[in-house]
């Protein structure tokens, strides 16, 4: 084993035994193997593509596959052996249709092409055995910024929502990851690329959630408890979210929501429900202490699980990609839905849950809430009301260290607004900092995938201020990353031209010197210091 990809990777290197989130290494390599059994359906896929024979299921499947595995996503060694079994079989059904003359002969095939079953588990097939560094480095940011590019093209998917280009996508920059004649400049044009496309799925995401539920409206969230029992929902998936909810809904059950799934409270769609409670809890990574306490059941719908607690193993459930050995999975239907019936026969012989906190906290600033006030944030900002827009968007995570952003938020000044989405929010989204002539200082966006609400925001204030150039707003960015969608959005951003980006609390342990020296050089990227001095910095 040896795992880089999130920022708790071991002393900044990489761990190599078990995963500090807590995945077993023998799962870890299995999902090296999958990532490897994707490149060979995707160099295969291409042809098909081709040839007009590519099937849909193809697309999905790679999608799946690729969000399988992210941090915290799939832990289950059985369910990634499946994944790989299964893909073999898509890989070889492929190649079975393709046109004769499509192909070379077998041997001048290259080794992607010609894996078997049996051959892959005496192979070095992980990105990072690269032996160049710089090489290695551009390969594995493409993977992992790929990795977040089928993550939310997967969201965006089960609503029904598909953009052809970013499956090709997919598959090209699969494939590249085993092209030995693509050098650096080829591999950084990908990266660059793969940042475009994030904008495109981003896009894609907004507009599926958006004409699905409705835009979200600001709205005061309940962080406390009702008397009923009830269910948790985790992650990001909205479509299992719904489904919960008509199923709960007069039963005497109350849905709750935690970490990522935070945002859903404020989609119009889902407050016709009495049911919807609220939220409980925080971030994703204190789920165990809170799990512990909330009493019924719980549902993960997408990445963000971590390994359960004995006290509470008996009652979590994972859906789609999430798995955990030993949990149970409600698995989709042909039809797409699925059936909760486990989790509503459970939470009616379980206690309400306990209280952790009472009160509120307003979410729901998307886009489209924001600008429909921009005349009034123009007015505040030409006034000098608000000096400066402070972006801190992305993940939270375990490390003390994270605490500089709530450290941060606390010492920025008063006539500053933070824009934020993702759980980097639970940092500071519950702290009294109060509103500028009625524009809160914490506008919330929304899950991570809303940092696109974010970019339309700095987009529109561009605009109405007459500039050109989006870094010449009075906007500044102090990011959080965590896991592989926060690289996504981070190469989204770049491939916008934002520059003078802060990242912490540490850089991406698969970036080597000259690859972080291109990143510095072009964009002027940092790492993040103290709060006294990276305040001076981003307040200009």
């Amino acid at each position: 084993m040896f795992c880089n990809q999130c920022q708790e990777a071991l002393n900044v290197k990489g761990c190599t035994k078990n995963g500090v989130c807590g995945k077993k290494g023998e799962v870890a390599d299995l999902q090296d193997r999958l990532i490897y059994v994707l490149k060979s359906i995707s160099f295969y896929n291409q042809k098909a593509r081709e040839s007009g024979l590519n099937k849909e299921a193809t697309d999905r499947f790679v999608l799946d596959g690729f969000f399988a595995t992210l941090t915290n996503t799939n832990f289950d060694k059985q369910a990634i052996e499946s994944y790989i079994k299964k893909g073999f079989e898509i890989r070889d059904a492929i190649k079975a249709k393709l046109p004769a003359g499509t192909l070379p002969a077998e041997e001048a095939l290259p080794v992607i092409a010609r894996v078997t079953p049996e051959s892959i588990t005496e192979m070095d097939v992980a990105v990072h055995s690269t032996q160049n560094e710089d090489i290695r480095s551009l390969r594995e940011l493409l993977t992992f910024g790929m990795k977040g590019l089928a993550a939310y093209a997967h969201h965006a998917y089960i609503l029904g929502y598909k953009n052809e280009e970013i499956f090709k996508f997919i598959e090209k920059g699969l494939v590249a990851t085993t092209d030995d004649n693509l050098g650096v400049e080829d591999l950084i044009g990908l990266v660059l690329e793969c940042g475009q496309k994030g904008v495109s799925v981003l896009a894609l995401l907004d507009k599926a959630n958006t004409e699905t539920y409705g835009n979200p409206e600001p709205t005061a969230v309940n962080i406390g408890v009702r008397n009923n029992p009830g269910i948790l929902i985790s992650g990001h998936d909205l479509r299992d979210l719904e489904q919960l909810l008509e199923q709960t809904k007069g039963t005497g059950i109350d849905v709750y929501t935690h970490g990522e799934m935070l945002p859903a409270n404020s989609y119009p769609a889902f407050k016709k429900y009495e049911n919807f409670a609220g939220n409980y809890g925080n971030a994703w990574w204190r789920q165990n202490e809170e799990f512990e306490k909330f009493n019924g059941p719980i549902l993960m719908t997408t990445n963000c699980i971590i390994p359960p607690r004995e006290s509470y193993k008996n009652r979590i459930y994972t859906t789609g990609v999430v798995g955990f050995e030993g949990l149970p999975h409600i698995y989709e239907k042909e039809d797409g839905t699925k059936d909760f019936i486990p989790l509503i026969e459970q939470a009616k012989t379980s206690k309400p849950p306990e209280q952790l906190e009472s009160g509120t906290i307003v979410g729901g600033f998307a886009h489209e809430a924001t600008l429909s006030v921009a005349d009034k944030i123009i007015d505040a900002v030409k006034t000098g009301k608000i000096s400066r827009f402070m972006v801190m968007a992305g993940c939270d995570g375990r490390h003390k260290e994270r605490s500089y952003y709530t450290d941060f938020a606390k010492a920025l000044p008063k006539d500053t607004v933070i824009l934020t989405a993702g759980c980097a929010k639970y940092r500071y989204n519950k702290l009294d900092l109060g509103d500028i002539g009625g524009i809160p200082r914490v506008i919330d966006a929304g899950q991570c995938n809303d940092c696109y609400s974010l970019v339309v925001i700095a987009q529109k204030l561009a605009e109405a201020f007459g500039l050109e150039d989006i870094n010449e707003l009075p906007v500044s960015y102090n990011i959080a990353w965590y896991e592989q969608k926060a690289v996504l959005v981070l190469l989204a951003l770049l491939s916008l031209g934002v520059k003078n980006i802060t990242l912490g609390p540490t850089l991406p342990a698969f970036l080597s010197p000259n690859v972080i020296k291109v990143l510095v050089d072009n964009f002027n990227i940092r790492p993040n210091t103290t709060v006294e001095e990276d305040m001076k910095v981003l307040l200009g």
